[in-house]
């Protein structure tokens, strides 16, 4: 019998879109290798909506707060519908940035300096001698993040304003220079390493993620063998300490001239659109997007 498969997307996150186009893009690519797949646009009914459909597999292609952060984890282990990607605590873990640093630097994986505080400290006093990178502690792609560059007198007064969308707790972490490198896991093995370039402006940022041409991709990054492999060693442990399941994504600075090597973060739904990393990385390990969904799926699993 035909497997039917929900994928899960859109949501209220403020990465709604990529979730969109995440879930259509990897719902085509379920029915061109045979699946029954429903499209479901997550809204506040949605536990209704599953317990109707009652699909076999949920894939989550959701972004952000409510879809990555452990909460639609926890409804699937509640509704019994075993689901893609990692599961309720590896999933709130993963997205709450600072305390992920702490599990995983106690594993053994370089981390950059920080400080954890919010927004209205963050917008009267430096947290840290600038170049420093304000983030959001739990948002994904970019979304709120600000370089704070050195001689910067004050520090960034945006993060105050009453409609500032991402929180009100903030990772204030150590500018390391260099490159922007990210390396992909699937299951308990890596599937390589990608250099990411922006094509304009002077960080990875939301629209150099997800505007077609917005970034350069070297796949698989041209840097010393040592390095590459010192990366996937450390992205699989990162996968592991966190206790991520199915594909997750960790993404990484390397500076040259200082050999200094840290984690930033990982990315336990990453995306999956036709500018996103992780296909182009299975595809350098061998893999198309049909096969890489299907694994997805036939990994699917509860307790995850």
């Amino acid at each position: 019998m035909t497997k039917h498969v929900a994928v899960l997307m859109g949501g209220w996150s403020v990465e709604r879109e990529v979730s969109l186009n995440t879930g259509d893009g990897c719902a085509r690519a379920l029915e061109s290798v045979g699946y029954r797949v429903t499209r479901i646009d997550v809204q506040h009914d949605i536990a209704d909506v599953l317990d109707r459909l009652r699909p076999d597999v949920a894939f989550n292609a959701l972004h952000g707060r409510f879809g990555e952060d452990g909460t639609i984890q926890g409804l699937l282990e509640i509704l019994r519908i075993p689901y893609t990607h990692s599961g309720v605590l590896a999933s709130a873990l993963a997205l709450r940035k600072d305390r992920a640093k702490t599990v995983v630097a106690a594993a053994g994986v370089p981390v950059a300096r920080g400080v954890t505080l919010s927004r209205f400290e963050a917008a009267k006093t430096h947290p840290l001698p600038p170049p420093y990178v304000l983030k959001p502690v739990n948002e994904g792609s970019s979304v709120g993040v600000i370089i704070v560059k050195k001689g910067r007198e004050h520090p960034p007064q945006e993060v105050a304003r009453e409609d500032w969308p991402c929180g009100d707790m903030l990772l204030a972490e150590s500018f390391v220079a260099g490159r922007e490198l990210t390396c992909a896991i699937m299951g308990d093995k890596s599937l390589g390493v990608t250099e990411i370039r922006a094509a304009t402006g002077e960080f990875y940022d939301y629209d150099a993620k997800y505007t077609k041409g917005g970034s350069i991709h070297i796949c698989p990054a041209q840097i010393l063998p040592k390095i590459y492999q010192q990366i996937e060693e450390c992205a699989l442990t990162a996968h592991q300490a966190i206790g991520c399941r199915g594909v997750s994504r960790s993404d990484f600075r390397y500076d040259d001239e200082s050999d200094t090597l840290v984690w930033l973060e990982v990315n336990t739904q990453p995306g999956m659109t036709e500018t996103s990393l992780v296909p182009e990385l299975a595809a350098h390990a061998g893999l198309n997007f049909g096969e890489l969904v299907k694994w997805m799926v036939e990994d699917a699993s509860l307790d995850r």
